[in-house]
């Protein structure tokens, strides 16, 4: 049986740190805020946004919401974002995506419009050659590729000299995740729709992150005794049986197969996703210590 790298144990100790840590900056005058731009009101947005503020109140940390209607214009954005970008008050910043149909093409200007100091969650141009450097001082990482590594050093999973795979190119976690896994001296292959034999490639690696998005991509043929898995997916699985009835969520990894074999997994959920929103409280408390 594969040992389960709960997300819940790694929220914890985040929680305790932070925690002592907002209260350091409040004994100096400093209230850590996040700031949260939305733009409409889809109901993703607002159960992450109600997430949100319920773990900023757990770790010290007000939340504003700037929220504007469905059919704002580009200047109106713009605009908000000046505003933010101006609020001292506010030390970090999250901006909802994806915008409104009739604001993807100004999408780019948008992000790249937000401080990269205040930029949470890797929006800009300028927070994405941080990562790819290895420099924290123009912007933070991803939130979710920077979870998977929460993980990985809260259980003492050493990448130095490892073989890792990441199944998965996006900008948002597989390429982040790769560099990130480079930074901790992992050596890394990066797997996609187009690679040849992925299932050959994985058996290869001593820790696997897959983010593939896809129900039940990685199978027992993907892995091997010994093997790290991160599963970043989160897939609705209607045949998935649960305590509230038939329908839930399910990784990339059919659990069952994988669970057996492997060293070590993150479960879907309360894997990834469960310390994700914590990272995002981390940035916002690192933004307000450089303030």
């Amino acid at each position: 049986m594969a040992k389960q790298l709960l997300g819940k144990e790694v929220n914890e100790a985040l929680v305790a740190n932070l925690l002592s840590r907002s209260d350091a900056l409040k004994a100096k005058g400093v209230n850590p805020c996040l700031g949260i731009i939305r733009v409409g009101a889809r109901p993703d947005d607002l159960s992450y946004e109600k997430g949100a503020i319920k773990k900023g109140a757990d770790v010290g940390i007000e939340v504003k919401v700037f929220e504007l209607p469905e059919d704002a214009s580009r200047e109106d954005v713009l605009a908000t974002v000046d505003q933010v970008n101006a609020d001292n008050t506010v030390h970090g910043v999250l901006m909802f995506q994806p915008f409104p149909k009739h604001l993807r093409e100004y999408q780019q200007e948008i992000c790249n419009r937000l401080d990269p100091k205040k930029d949470m969650d890797c929006l800009t141009d300028l927070s994405s050659a941080g990562v790819y450097q290895g420099r924290s001082d123009l912007g933070y990482a991803p939130c979710t590729p920077s979870a998977c590594m929460e993980i990985l050093d809260y259980y003492g999973i050493d990448c130095k000299g490892k073989s890792a795979v990441v199944i998965g190119r996006s900008l948002v976690v597989g390429k982040p995740a790769a560099m990130m896994l480079i930074g901790k001296n992992a050596t890394v292959t990066v797997c996609h729709t187009k690679t040849v034999d992925t299932a050959a490639v994985c058996r290869e690696a001593d820790i696997i992150i897959s983010a593939a998005g896809v129900l039940g991509s990685l199978t027992k043929e993907y892995v091997r005794p010994g093997q790290i898995v991160i599963d970043v997916s989160m897939n609705w699985n209607p045949e998935k049986i649960t305590s509230k009835g038939k329908g839930g969520m399910s990784g990339d990894a059919v659990y069952e197969e994988v669970e057996p074999i492997v060293e070590a997994i993150t479960p879907v959920p309360g894997g990834v996703g469960a310390v994700t929103t914590t990272v995002l409280m981390k940035h916002v408390i690192e933004a307000a210590e450089k303030a």
